[in-house]
């Protein structure tokens, strides 16, 4: 899943604009209904259709309502944490008077129900102080739910053997991951793991998102704050840094590869395609949008947005994810 945060060259606002955006936030809950109601009772709401269907087209439909109205333990937790992160970059640029469309959410039918949500704005953010509120607000608003989103996902979260388990999910770690399932869980010995309550990895979801879109590229979230920072260089740096992620994705596969036994399967190389695609993905949005970063209007960023810049950077180094998902 990504989210791909603020666009700052694209469409403004305009006639019916806002209609767009309230249908795909309408497609995009309902699709993480979907998915959270496989997290919840582990049958999807349409197979819940086909087993009624026999009874008449009315006991689908009741069968299909009610399944779905049990992903709300995964849907809600996720959207809040969506919707306050892209709102957070929506009001900071309405603060700063930059034109932005309404946050544009993007049902998906992957694991989480949604590819997250973009905001298009028309023109250049013309001060490094206006670059760091809008690239910082929609990440650091959105863990500011993430976290306690989290941390109570843990506490209704089993902790469970996985010896003998096969064809399961396991979440990638974080410094700031592990940290709290240390605080709500405690130690776990070895051969366990804790078993993922829906709310939690909504929660870690959250974590997942905000990771990539802080990733110091281009017109990412980190990229805007990093260019806040470092003007021209930031340019210079996302290349390397996209380099690097190609270099990481390569590593992983092979270290997936050696883990299987040299089994060549999807399922091993999970980690690494998350990794390769959101590089190539990254690497195509700097491309089109002229390889460079669009310059600001001074040469420097008020003291203490530097210090936000900074605060932002190292979220991204607390939330890194070297393997996010593995498939075991």
């Amino acid at each position: 899943m990504s989210d791909s945060g603020v666009l700052a060259e694209g469409q403004g606002r305009g006639p019916g604009r806002w209609r767009l955006s309230l249908a795909l936030f309408v497609a995009t809950v309902l699709s993480t209904l979907m998915v959270g109601a496989e997290h919840v009772i582990e049958r999807s709401p349409w197979e819940l259709a086909q087993q009624a269907l026999p009874g008449g087209l009315w006991a689908a439909l009741r069968a299909f309502a009610w399944g779905l109205g049990k992903g709300w333990l995964f849907a809600v937790p996720l959207m809040s944490i969506l919707v306050v992160h892209e709102f957070g970059h929506y009001l900071m640029a309405r603060w700063h008077r930059v034109p932005a469309s309404l946050p544009m959410f993007i049902p998906f039918p992957n694991l989480f129900g949604t590819m997250g949500a973009v905001i298009a704005m028309p023109g250049r953010i013309r001060t490094r102080d206006a670059l760091v509120d809008i690239g910082a607000a929609g990440p650091l608003a959105g863990l500011s739910v993430a976290i306690p989103v989290t941390a109570l996902g843990l506490s209704l979260s089993r902790v469970e053997s996985v010896v003998g388990r096969t064809n399961i999910m396991v979440e990638g770690d974080s410094l700031l991951y592990l940290a709290l399932k240390r605080a709500v869980v405690g130690p776990i010995a070895d051969g366990y793991d804790v078993w993922l309550h829906p709310v939690a990895l909504a929660g870690w979801a959250g974590f997942f998102v905000t990771m990539m879109n802080l990733l110091p590229v281009g017109q990412l979230d980190g990229g805007h704050v990093a260019y806040a920072l470092f003007g021209r260089r930031a340019d210079r740096a996302s290349r390397w840094v996209l380099g690097a992620l190609m270099a990481h994705a390569l590593g992983v596969a092979l270290w997936c590869l050696w883990r299987a036994r040299w089994h060549v399967g999807a399922a091993n190389f999970t980690p690494a395609i998350i990794w390769g695609m959101w590089a190539l993905m990254s690497r195509g949005v700097m491309r089109l949008s002229g390889d460079a970063h669009p310059p600001t209007n001074d040469d420097e960023a008020s003291p203490g947005r530097k210090v936000v810049a900074v605060l932002s950077l190292v979220c991204f180094v607390l939330l890194f994810m070297p393997l996010p998902i593995q498939l075991k």
